[in-house]
């Protein structure tokens, strides 16, 4: 069994992600601090709202400076949401830095019938993915969210989904993972999704059993 740090900002819905860790055969951690962190094999990031009160209680927390050490480190991490967004250099929607690990910015989603965009959308990965093992593509996903990743290097983006303009739906460079969807809110494949970070996390390339058919 895997430990799974989440963490605690007071900025995602950290009782279903913690539910769903345990259901995948994961074990989470609430983390407050850094020295929290310590002991654990994944780090995931969720969070809703806007990036600059994000920011401002990671840094209450003393998270921002372990967020990026642990990136560095090659650690793994999957940002869920805000938590993906925050992995640029600043947000379009309050002008707020971020956390600068990827080039580019997080903009208002362009073309959007309707904002926010809520609800459940099909997502399209780019090629085999880790992350999607098992996942067919075209499977829906919930998502809740008026901004979108904007990165520089479009190589980062691993799969896209549509709500007027198409967008990030997931992206990744090497341990470091992100999801502009809620997995823990997204069903039996939003578990598989999670297993699977799980199962990368562990340096093994088959997701977690215990996820329901």
């Amino acid at each position: 069994m895997i430990r799974v740090a989440v963490a605690d900002y007071g900025a995602g819905n950290l009782v279903s992600i913690a539910r769903a860790l345990e259901v995948v055969g994961a074990e989470p951690v609430l983390v407050r601090d850094a020295e929290a962190l310590r002991g654990a094999d994944a780090l995931i990031v969720p969070g809703v709202g806007a990036a600059g009160p994000a920011m401002d209680r990671l840094r209450r927390r003393a998270l921002v400076e372990p967020i990026r050490a642990w990136i560095a480190a090659g650690r793994p991490y999957l940002g869920i949401c805000l938590g993906l967004q925050l992995l640029f250099d600043a947000s379009d929607e309050d002008g707020a830095a971020t956390l600068g690990i990827l080039g580019g910015r997080t903009i208002k989603l362009a073309g959007a019938p309707t904002l926010p965009h809520i609800g459940w959308n099909t997502v399209e990965p780019r090629g085999a993915q880790p992350l999607f093992d098992g996942i067919a593509p075209g499977t829906a996903f919930y998502f809740v969210h008026s901004y979108v990743a904007a990165p520089d290097d479009e190589g980062v983006v691993i799969a896209e989904a549509e709500h007027g303009n198409r967008f990030p739906a997931a992206i990744a460079r090497g341990n470091l993972l992100g999801v502009q969807f809620h997995p823990e809110r997204s069903g039996s494949d939003g578990l598989r999704l999670l297993a699977n970070f799980s199962a990368i996390a562990a340096g093994t390339s088959r997701p977690a059993e215990a996820v329901p058919a």
